[in-house]
């Protein structure tokens, strides 16, 4: 069962997104995990273009901003209903839900629901 804060946060996330450039997502992953975990959530194999893209020099094919706006709004989601340190722990640890590999390896392989599905069962205290 779902409890109050949590579709409340999901809105949230989803809306902070949607309101966000793709250099401000890209900003903001780089910030939380580096250049290189940027890249790789990305689908990218030079780490340099995502400093590009936090530039606004140049923008990501749509692949690419498809995963970037998935990781950020997933960790959105985590830090409005715990905090950011938790949110980016959760990010890169390993997940029961997803066969051990960390969301961002996750959303990397475009299993975009299978990460969210696992950020709304850690919320729900499912995990």
């Amino acid at each position: 069962m779902q409890t109050q804060r949590e579709p409340a946060a999901e809105a949230r996330a989803h809306r902070d997104t949607a309101e966000r450039t793709v250099a401000d997502v890209a900003r903001f992953l780089q910030d939380n995990f580096g250049q290189r975990v940027t890249a790789l959530i990305a689908g990218i194999e030079d780490p340099k273009q995502v400093g590009k893209w936090c530039k606004g020099n140049n923008v990501p094919r749509i692949d690419s901003e498809l995963r970037l706006r998935t990781a950020y709004q997933v960790f959105k989601l985590i830090e409005n209903g715990e905090n950011s340190h938790v949110a980016r722990a959760w990010m890169i640890g390993m997940n029961p839900q997803l066969e051990d590999d960390a969301p961002v390896q996750a959303i990397a392989e475009e299993r975009f629901k299978d990460v969210m599905g696992a950020a709304r069962s850690y919320l729900q205290g499912d995990l």
